[in-house]
């Protein structure tokens, strides 16, 4: 039995993606930036993607931006929300728990001057909301969280968190700016960014079943942003460089069809959460770590390093991770384990559970029977 519970670092195409991304690649492989028939029937892939997740956000179509993932998502709303209004301060607020590709843009802005602050977490993960309180000030420009952790799960309250901003701002005079990288959230969930008072918002698509190389970028058409990348002034000038048509189109049929039936794969992600955490954790010396998130397990293994485990799971077909995929090169003490709180013990000893509408019980099960017959043997191995 072959088990993926890998589905934060990616996720499989469906069939719907697949084809209309073959369809780009075989027939309609115009330039879009062309002029004639082959590029206008590329530039009406893009027009329908850039439609069908504006109308999922209810925001305009000129508020998205195609970019190659959330990474450079995240890069182009840090770098270029900062940067553009570098004249109104140099102040910028996030977490302690961020991904990598907003936490090590905003060490560059840094670096640049830029004057950050880390906001700590509880035990869960959720923001302290009285430090980002006491945090904003007159020079703050900008504040970036994530909407949904990477790694545990934790859901963070954003709309709490932009309406503190809003009031701070209507009660000072200013325009700070927020920022939301939604990868984990985006496809799991209901989000409307500018009802919730958010100024840009990253978006990833081979998270929700569509291709790597695609993500975009909400960007509030009244906040002022520069690119990062300069060139023949695709995107609204914004994302210089030929749009990926194929990744794009596929994108925007992975929203289309996903969010038709978000209720019914929250559920089905949820029972098999549930029955995960509920069974492994009766095993003796596993813990739990997890937050609210519908598609994300944390468990702590005590006695055992996880990248041991990791591969003895693997050997029996299951796949998971020791935690953010994008640093699973590099390993290192997780700085979101750190930043709850978690025991010294454990920090090397936690694995993450992912899941997608694919997934079922019967795989929870299996993955908890396996751990029941693998652990005993990997501790007694390790007090050798």
């Amino acid at each position: 039995m072959e088990v993926y519970f890998d589905n934060a670092a990616t996720t499989k195409i469906i069939p719907e993606v697949r084809e209309i991304m073959l369809q780009t690649m075989d027939e309609d492989y115009g330039n879009p930036s062309s002029m004639h028939k082959k590029g206008v029937e590329a530039e009406n892939y893009l027009r329908n993607a850039r439609n069908t997740i504006a109308r999922q956000l209810k925001c305009e179509s000129k508020e998205i931006v195609f970019t190659s993932g959330g990474t450079e998502a995240n890069n182009l709303a840090l770098m270029g929300l900062a940067l553009a209004n570098k004249r109104a301060g140099n102040h910028i607020i996030t977490t302690e728990i961020e991904h990598a590709s907003v936490y090590n843009p905003i060490l560059y802005l840094q670096e640049m001057g830029f004057r950050v602050t880390f906001l700590k977490v509880d035990a869960r993960g959720k923001v302290d909301m009285e430090h980002l309180k006491e945090s904003l000030c007159e020079d703050t420009v900008l504040v970036s969280t994530m909407a949904v952790n990477n790694e545990i799960g934790a859901v963070e309250p954003i709309e709490e968190i932009a309406a503190v901003i809003k009031g701070y701002n209507e009660e000072h005079h200013q325009k700070i700016l927020y920022h939301v990288d939604a990868v984990q959230a985006f496809g799991k969930c209901i989000l409307y960014p500018k009802r919730i008072g958010i100024d840009a918002m990253s978006m990833s698509g081979h998270k929700i079943h569509g291709p790597k190389g695609s993500g975009a970028l909400f960007v509030d058409s009244k906040a002022k942003i520069k690119p990062v990348l300069y060139g023949g002034g695709q995107e609204k000038g914004l994302r210089s460089g030929t749009e990926n048509t194929a990744a794009i189109a596929g994108m925007g049929k992975a929203v289309e069809v996903i969010y038709g039936r978000l209720e019914e794969n929250t559920a089905r992600m949820q029972k098999v959460k549930d029955a995960l955490i509920e069974e492994a954790t009766k095993i003796e010396g596993v813990t739990d770590n997890s937050g609210e998130a519908s598609h994300i397990a944390s468990l702590s293994f005590r006695g055992v390093r996880s990248e041991v485990l990791l591969h003895a799971l693997e050997d029996k077909g299951i796949y998971v991770s020791a935690g953010s995929a994008c640093s699973s090169n590099h390993p290192a003490i997780s700085g979101v384990l750190t930043a709850i709180g978690l025991e010294k013990e454990l920090l090397e000893s936690t694995l993450r559970f992912s899941f997608s509408e694919y997934n079922t019980v019967e795989e929870a099960y299996y993955t908890v029977k396996t751990l029941q017959e693998i652990l005993p043997l990997l501790r007694k191995y390790t007090r050798k």
